[in-house]
């Protein structure tokens, strides 16, 4: 990388012009191996790819539990650069810039009678936010003891609308967590989507949703797949928080988990079923473009 200098330095019309050998000597290469280089430099791809890896590392440094298809996504759309999903894969396998992905620990829930019928039947689509929300609790282990997360995911977006956090997995959990959700987003007439968990089947969580005008539904007992959107998330984060290291606190587990919510999978982390947005861009975009369809529409009548 620093043959080029040489060149650059040795050039007649360099205002201090320093010879091959002294540039050679201070930088601790031989003569030798620059002149093997200038008989056989290195090709404008090999320089192209050179700045994606050293890109590549950067981002990697920053969130280091992204893989290379969210690294091409950083590079092509923050950063502008042009470059195949597959050629930043093969660079950074390569050059070890991997993502560390581990199995998810089972949470030990369990199953009761429904308190709700399952309105959902594993569709998990939606067509404007506010229509379907899941939910799910999730626990991990700290050396003070288990910290439990419940969280409101809205499947239009897959955005996390409401989010709990405590380090006893009681009623209170859920209903917080749905709560802020309601808080934050006001819904109408909302089918919210959640497992047979205790929790979910409490009387002050079946009130509250009854109270704020939802819809509940619940899923099969021991079917997974009924829910398997919202734990999708839960893998996620699995991967990128909770077995990053071992956890001294659940204060400092709770902190991981809602900077990880809030900076890097609302802002950070493009999907592709959003089109490569990430949740907060893709509800933007299509918040803009409703109302100045429905703008448009009033204008016209």
């Amino acid at each position: 990388m620093m043959y080029p200098l040489v060149l650059e330095l040795a050039a007649p019309q360099a205002p201090v012009r320093v010879p091959v050998a002294v540039t050679c000597r201070v930088l601790g290469f031989s003569r030798q191996a620059f002149y093997q280089w200038c008989a056989n430099p290195l090709s404008d791809r090999d320089w192209e790819e050179a700045h994606l890896v050293n890109a590549a590392l950067d981002i990697h440094a920053e969130e280091p539990t992204f893989g290379y298809r969210l690294i091409h996504d950083e590079l092509v759309h923050e950063q502008g650069l042009v470059a195949s999903e597959t050629r930043v894969g093969r660079l950074c396998s390569e050059n070890r810039i991997l993502s560390v992905i581990h199995r998810r620990r089972g949470t030990g829930k369990k199953a009761g009678p429904a308190v709700h019928d399952d309105h959902v039947q594993r569709d998990f689509t939606a067509t404007a936010a506010n229509k379907l929300w899941l939910t799910d609790i999730t626990e991990h282990h700290t050396s003070e003891g288990k910290l439990y997360l419940c969280a409101v995911k809205d499947v239009y977006s897959n955005r996390i609308v409401g989010y709990s956090i405590d380090s006893r997995m009681k009623a209170s959990l859920a209903v917080n967590a749905l709560q802020a959700a309601i808080t934050q987003r006001a819904p109408q007439g909302t089918l919210i989507h959640s497992d047979r968990g205790s929790q979910f089947r409490s009387k002050k969580y079946v009130r509250l949703i009854s109270s704020a005008g939802l819809q509940g539904s619940m899923g099969r007992v021991g079917a997974c797949a009924d829910n398997a959107a919202m734990e999708s998330f839960f893998s996620l984060l699995q991967k990128n928080v909770l077995n990053q290291k071992r956890w001294e606190t659940r204060e400092e587990l709770r902190l991981a988990i809602v900077v990880w919510i809030e900076k890097t999978y609302h802002r950070r982390r493009r999907q592709r079923r959003l089109g490569k947005l990430t949740p907060i861009e893709f509800e933007t975009i299509n918040k803009t473009t409703q109302s100045v369809t429905e703008i448009s529409a009033q204008t016209v009548n």
